[in-house]
């Protein structure tokens, strides 16, 4: 009988469970990271489920702190106590509102402009729980090092387990896998008619959430939410 997968956990921001931004995402890819069953509406098509394969497994987030395995001799209440800590002593971080990009070949949310303060408050996340990451194994690198990086990229993934850290840090939510230069356009306007209305707030990241996959085939969901400057538990979701 296989042994059971050991538990991921990631650090990401994700807006309010009950923000419209949130529902929308949530019925575009076909997964609600916070649990409810009544947010993806009807039979999604084959096509529309290739299209978002990769990010329905995450959930709607953008991330902070990449899909780690706990360390030996760490808990996850220890990571929630830190979390609880760190997000209690820090104001909230503006993002502005954002704009549909593509990125490498496939569409995300991403600033509408530059928040320089964006990539100084990831660099804190990830160097602040490496503590509690344990080390890729074998498997996890040489699954990483099937796509192209550069050298400063394959240092950050050695080091931090993750190539688009620090320097390389880009706030972006992910909306589809890759699409083929010929179906851009048209993805494009799907996109805008389903996103656009939700795009325009000041946004800001006033909340960290720790998603957990509890194995390796299993979807990414919301764990815990903790405030920034505020209150620290905000919610469990399992």
């Amino acid at each position: 009988m296989p042994e059971p997968s050991t538990p991921r956990y990631a650090i990401y921001y994700t807006p309010a469970r009950e923000h419209p931004l949130t529902g929308a995402a949530s019925a575009w890819l076909g997964h609600d990271p916070f649990g409810r069953t009544d947010v993806t509406g009807a039979a999604r098509s084959e096509a529309d489920a290739l299209l978002t394969s990769e990010p329905r497994r995450y959930g709607f987030h953008a991330t902070l702190k990449a899909p780690f395995r706990l360390r030996e001799g760490a808990s996850v209440d220890e990571l929630e106590w830190a979390l609880s800590s760190f997000a209690s002593s820090r104001p909230p971080c503006p993002i502005g509102s954002l704009k549909i990009d593509l990125l490498g070949g496939f569409f995300a949310l991403a600033p509408a402009t530059p928040i320089p303060a964006l990539r100084g408050f990831a660099a804190q996340i990830v160097e602040e729980f490496d503590r509690f990451r344990a080390p890729m194994n074998s498997p996890e690198l040489q699954r990483r090092l099937q796509r192209p990086l550069d050298e400063v990229e394959t240092s950050h993934l050695v080091q931090w387990g993750y190539p688009y850290v620090l320097d390389r840090f880009s706030f972006h939510m992910t909306l589809t896998d890759r699409v083929p230069e010929e179906g851009r356009a048209r993805t494009r306007a799907r996109l805008e008619k389903v996103f656009q209305p939700h795009l325009s707030e000041d946004f800001r990241i006033d909340t960290l959430s720790l998603f957990v996959q509890e194995d390796g085939g299993g979807n990414f969901v919301v764990r815990s939410q903790f405030a920034l400057k505020g209150e620290a538990l905000l919610q469990t979701a399992i």
